[in-house]
């Protein structure tokens, strides 16, 4: 194995993620026709509904009963990262803020002090399937940050930054800057309390994409960063001379350029990192903190104050169906797209 390889691992449903990071879950649904309330047109017998995590004829419920996806929860002391690759969801959370995205969309949301939200996977299409494929990245926040204003924004598919670099016989890595500088070019900014708002934290978010036996050499960071990378479609890669299989994950030392060669296909890969924050991690559900007494703080004060209650009419809200990409934010700005 080579020196700048630290590990390689197959991947689960969580993705095993190195601090600044919590982890990482790929969804990868197939799901079929809608019906009239966007649900699934088809029976949902034998499904565990209400905890439906397990595949069945290609797809899942989740926490939904009507609707696929995450209906209204809390979170505090953390971001989530939410690349939709295909398909769309439906935000809307207690802080009357509400948008639909997809297809190439990312929103960047930090909890902060609390927040309820409902992440929906509306089934649009009534007359074709309705692929849904996305990534959701759990990214701490410091001590410091922990109680911050809860906020979001949107990465639009169309103004994400992209590099396209061609190898000596032509053939294209495109990356897509979702966090950190690729070949001098600079991400959207994220949330301003978060980890990445700091360049000298190096945090790193990239999609990337290889054509068919293209060759690309990932940049050097600092000593001492954690990096991982994430093959999650093609047929075989290799990283600086090290056979990787599809849906594995490769630790890497942040400080040596590595070069990945693909394989007969295209490839499809996700490269977290970022500078530790090094702090205390204390989890329970859908609050990090620093120390257990700041979970149970954090279920008391959600007991009593419901993070700004639902202001929704339904726990599974969903958009109507002809509403388009849009993002309505906590102080009364929507951007149409």
């Amino acid at each position: 194995m080579s020196n700048s390889i630290k590990s390689v691992k197959p991947l689960g449903f969580n993705w095993q993620t190195g601090d600044p990071f919590l982890f990482c879950v790929h969804h990868n649904d197939h799901y079929p026709k809608g019906n009239e309330n966007m649900g699934p047109d088809a029976s949902l017998a034998g499904r565990s509904i209400g905890n439906d995590f397990t595949v069945k004829d290609g797809w899942r419920m989740y926490h939904g009963e009507q609707v696929p996806g995450f209906p209204a929860h809390p979170h505090r002391g953390f971001e989530t990262i939410t690349i939709v690759l295909k398909g769309f969801i439906d935000h809307s959370d207690s802080a009357n803020a509400a948008c639909r995205y997809g297809n190439g969309d990312v929103q960047w949301m930090t909890a902060g002090s609390g927040l309820q939200h409902a992440e929906m996977f509306p089934l649009l299409n009534r007359d074709k399937d309705n692929p849904l494929e996305l990534f959701q990245i759990w990214l701490n926040l410091p001590r410091k940050s922990k109680l911050c204003d809860p906020y979001y924004t949107m990465f639009w598919a169309e103004d994400i930054p992209k590099v396209l670099h061609k190898d000596k016989n032509g053939r294209q890595t495109e990356i897509n800057v979702i966090a950190g500088t690729v070949d001098g070019t600079q991400a959207l900014k994220p949330s301003p309390d978060s980890w990445a708002a700091d360049p000298q934290n190096e945090v790193a978010v990239w999609l990337i994409k290889l054509d068919p036996e293209a060759e690309w050499q990932i940049p050097s960071a600092t000593a001492g960063v954690n990096r991982d990378l994430f093959f999650y479609k093609g047929s075989t890669l290799t990283v600086n001379n090290k056979e990787v299989s599809k849906y594995h994950s490769v630790g890497l030392k942040a400080d040596s350029a590595v070069t990945v060669v693909n394989g007969s296909d295209p490839a499809y890969l996700l490269l977290l990192q970022g500078k530790p924050i090094n702090e205390p991690v204390a989890q329970y559900g859908p609050f990090v903190m620093n120390y257990e007494a700041e979970i149970r703080q954090a279920y008391n004060e959600y007991r009593q104050t419901q993070f700004g209650g639902w202001p929704w009419k339904s726990y599974e809200m969903v958009h109507p169906r002809d509403k388009g990409r849009f993002a309505l934010y906590a102080d009364g700005r929507e951007e149409v797209k």
